[in-house]
């Protein structure tokens, strides 16, 4: 029992806290029949039973509760460990990780990648692309481009300026449905939204355009596939205008509205904040943002 594979374990800490075997291959990069098998070798080696199968979900026995507190314990100090070591390093051929969103990958990030590239040909980034919050407290990232200020103790956020959203469609939807004559008429003739309608009104809502969730015809959680759905026609959608001009084929819907407020940080680690390879990346991701038009 002295000798546990902390592959093993991180295994286990994974699949407890995502909550299924799909998932936490994911985000060990592991296949999952190689996940269930370290999963099958650590209750083996400790003769008891950490999870119940229920269908395709995994749930705690009472002994993998009261494990999963040690074992996050660990987990959180190699998290520490490795935070600590690559604070202190200098080398700039080390990966960093960037955590961004769909769209912000497909649209915004090759021109950081460019100037990265540019600047220092050596640096390795790996990006995760999400739309939900990594945790850069155990390292799931080393940056975040996200849409909110850090709320947590131990992080730093850089603002940068807002972005600019508005509804658009493409012209043979316009062609199709003719243009909107104000917010009803639009909200009429059908918006595409998020995977989160409930949400994603809400916020709508508040920045002046009244929305109900029954208001969306379709949603999903991705915004670059809701920007092709809308792209071929199938629909009104919301994008960052400095993204949406580069498409001739769409057409800016209610001109005269409001722009729909997105805001812009840059959050990583606090120890890691003036390292040189973090440094480098945040400035660049700061200058391309900055830069970008927003009329």
């Amino acid at each position: 029992m002295n000798n546990l594979d902390w592959n093993l374990l991180r295994a286990f800490h994974a699949t407890a806290v995502t909550g299924s075997l799909s998932a936490a291959a994911r985000k060990l990069g592991l296949t999952q029949p190689s996940l269930s098998r370290q999963i099958a070798a650590l209750e083996a080696q400790m003769r008891v039973a950490l999870f119940d199968r229920m269908g395709r979900r995994l749930v705690l026995t009472a002994t993998g509760a009261a494990l999963l507190e040690h074992v996050a314990r660990m987990e959180a100090g190699a998290s520490s460990f490795a935070l600590a070591a690559s604070a202190q390093s200098a080398d700039l051929s080390e990966p960093v990780s960037l955590s961004v969103t769909d769209a912000v990958a497909a649209y915004i990030l090759p021109q950081v990648v460019a100037q990265l590239q540019a600047t220092a040909p050596d640096l390795r980034l790996n990006v995760i692309v999400t739309d939900r919050f990594s945790d850069l407290l155990r390292r799931e990232a080393d940056i975040a481009l996200r849409h909110a200020p850090p709320d947590q103790d131990g992080l730093r956020g850089d603002p940068l300026p807002q972005g600019q959203a508005h509804f658009y469609a493409s012209r043979d939807w316009v062609a199709r449905h003719g243009l909107p004559i104000d917010w009803p008429d639009l909200l009429r003739m059908g918006l595409l939204g998020t995977e989160d309608p409930a949400r994603f009104a809400e916020y709508l809502t508040a920045s002046g355009l009244p929305t109900m969730a029954q208001d969306f015809r379709l949603c999903a959680d991705s915004s670059v596939a809701l920007w092709e759905m809308a792209r071929a026609g199938l629909g009104a959608c919301a994008m960052l205008h400095d993204i949406a001009v580069r498409d001739q084929g769409m057409v800016h819907l209610l001109p005269a509205l409001p722009p729909i407020a997105v805001p812009f940080w840059i959050v990583t680690h606090a120890r890691l904040y003036d390292v040189p390879r973090i440094a480098l990346v945040r400035d660049v991701l700061r200058r391309v943002l900055a830069g970008r038009g927003t009329d």
